[in-house]
Parts: structure tokens; sequence; C-alpha cells
């Protein structure tokens, strides 16, 4: 195996370890949220905080994932 290969390899395997990290935050975060909205006394402020880290989330694992499907038409 080159090391080229290998390169890719470990860029491949960091990308498909950081998405599973942001998988479990993200759930992590929606039921910390979904908890939170329970409370009637809930900071509002720290809720919309936490969804729009929850968002920000959304969109790195969107971008990831992007990045991990070979492109088809290439």
């Amino acid at each position: 195996m080159s090391e080229t290969e290998d390169n890719v390899d470990r860029d491949l395997f960091r990308n498909v370890q950081r998405l599973r990290d942001l998988r479990i935050e993200h759930r992590d975060l929606d039921d910390v949220i979904h908890r939170l909205s329970l409370d009637i006394h809930v900071d509002q402020i720290q809720l919309k905080r936490l969804k729009k880290r929850k968002l920000g989330l959304k969109d790195q694992i969107s971008r990831l994932e992007s990045e991990l499907i070979p492109n088809l038409n290439a």
C-alpha cells in the first residue's frame, strides 16, 4: 500500500469517526433540549442557544456526509 493510500485511509477513518461523534453530540443535545422544553421555568435564551448549536451540528453532519459519498458523476 502506498503512502498516499495510507493517508487517504487515515483521512477517511478520521472523517467517519468525526461523523459518528457529531451524530452522538446531536442526539444528546436533542435529549437535553427535549427535557428542558418540558420545564416551564427554563431559560429561553439558553434553549435557543442549544437549538442553534443543534442546527450547527446538523449542518456539519450534512457536510461530512456529502464529502464521504463518492461523486457518481465523475
